[in-house]
């Protein structure tokens, strides 16, 4: 068997050419987006105020297995796909374990991340329909940079609403969101009524995603040729991003590889969804039986310690209610969080395989403990990575020490969600020694859930 390269590399013939909808092989589907008026399940054609009429399709598809990637997105992934796999030997060695590490990295774009794959999917959606432009939130800003690429490719117009606080701590993200000529603004605002009810509610607050989707939706809706795109949570995202597991099972194959261990960071859950699907449909047929981790912040823990219950998908109560793990829709995380994964709930998707066992795992860490391993990784391995994928990163370690102290030789695969770049503020607040640990106490999360809809 040939020696497994330090960067495993497909062709661009071998970029997948179908994406795949895990919800086709789920044991049981999950339950379906409802309305908040009536509690009655929505149809596609409920979403299209809000959505584009593909995107929408894809939304409410729950029995078609493979969707077949237009040939206009394949050719704009040809760009920066495929991404490589990477065998992480030098840190094995540096850990003394003899597991096997593998990572699927998703930096070698502009925007630094996994979520270009999506956003040129929804760009192309918008433009095939006829529409003008396009409205959106941001957290840590990889999806609003993503998105600004993709819609300057396309020709669209494009509103961010980004989170306050990540505007305040990454002005880059916010400089080159808008050099590809989107326009930003910091949320929650002024600009739009959900934004200043909440500014009412909370005058000093720092916002957060729940926050931002509602501006969003707000402004899509009440705008001519304008329809509202999500980064993450959305099935239809989940299907975009499944491009990232495919080329990862693929290349794997290649060299005899399959992973013991799959670990994402897991904020709405478009990586982690994206990198397990493929390998998830093993374990729905029965072929093969590989552990599954989800990885969150443990300021924001929505799958260790929310409560899985139909929710608001934002904090102004304006889109369709989700069942999925949540802290409710008015938890705000705390502003002292560096990274992004600030969402209050999860893709339904994942949320309904935690809640039936066939994810295994969901931990959180303090953000201390995440930048120790970001660090770690860094002086070893060459790349910074982002604070979202030092999460998966910081479990690696932890399998791979798990390893060294058993002897099991295990192969681990985890997402390198992207780059560190534009996170320099919180890597200096690391390095300085000024960063700080904050968990949500129970009285803090009982406020959010408070706010859950009574859903029957």
């Amino acid at each position: 068997m040939a020696k497994v390269p330090y960067r495993i590399y497909l062709s661009e013939e071998e970029i997948p050419k179908n994406w795949y909808n895990l919800r086709a092989d789920m044991k049981e589907p999950h339950d379906p987006l409802i309305s908040p008026a009536t509690h009655e399940p929505l149809k596609k054609e409920d979403l299209y105020p809000i959505f584009c009429e593909d995107l929408a399709a894809q939304e409410m598809d729950y029995t078609t297995r493979y969707f077949p990637i237009p040939e206009e997105i394949r050719e704009f992934y040809k760009i920066y796909r495929p991404s490589p796999l990477c065998r992480a030997y030098n840190l094995e060695k540096a850990l003394g374990t003899p597991a096997k590490i593998y990572y699927k990295f998703e930096g070698n774009n502009t925007s630094g991340s996994h979520k270009l794959n999506s956003a040129v999917a929804q760009a192309y959606y918008a433009k095939k329909q006829g529409l003008k432009g396009l409205t959106t939130e941001t957290g840590a800003g990889q999806w609003g940079t993503a998105l600004s690429e993709a819609c300057a490719y396309f020709g669209l117009d494009l509103t961010v609403y980004m989170v306050k606080t990540s505007a305040q701590q990454k002005p880059y993200r916010k400089a080159i969101i808008e050099t590809f000529g989107a326009d930003i603004i910091p949320s929650p605002s002024d600009t739009t009524e959900a934004g200043r009810a909440i500014l009412a509610k909370n005058p000093n607050t720092g916002g957060s995603l729940g926050c931002a989707i509602s501006e969003a939706v707000e402004k899509a809706v009440t705008s001519d040729s304008c329809r509202y795109v999500l980064g993450s949570v959305l099935d239809q995202v989940l299907l975009h991003q499944s491009v990232i597991g495919l080329e990862a099972k693929t290349a794997m194959e290649k060299y005899g590889e399959y992973p013991d261990i799959i670990i994402g960071c897991a904020g709405g859950g478009s990586n982690l969804g994206g990198l397990i699907a493929p390998f998830m449909k093993d374990r729905l047929d029965g072929t093969k039986n590989p552990y599954f981790i989800a990885v969150e912040p443990a300021s924001c823990p929505s799958l260790t310690r929310g409560k899985y219950a139909y929710d608001f998908c934002d904090t102004g109560k304006i889109t369709p209610l989700a069942k999925m793990y949540t802290l409710g829709c008015e938890f705000l995380p705390s502003p002292n969080h560096a990274g992004g994964l600030r969402y209050h709930g999860m893709s339904p998707t994942l949320s309904k395989l935690y809640h039936d066992g066939y994810l295994d795992e969901a931990r959180s860490y303090e953000q201390t403990k995440v930048f120790d391993a970001a660090v770690f990784f860094a002086k070893h391995e060459t790349i910074l990575p982002a604070p979202e994928s030092s999460h998966a990163i910081r479990a690696a370690i932890d399998e791979a020490l798990k390893c060294k102290q058993s002897g099991e030789e295990k192969t681990i695969l985890f997402g390198l969600t992207g780059t560190g770049y534009f996170d320099m503020t919180a890597y200096m607040s690391y390095l300085e020694g000024s960063m700080t640990d904050y968990i949500p106490t129970d009285e803090d999360l009982q406020k959010g859930f408070d706010s859950l809809p009574k859903v029957e």
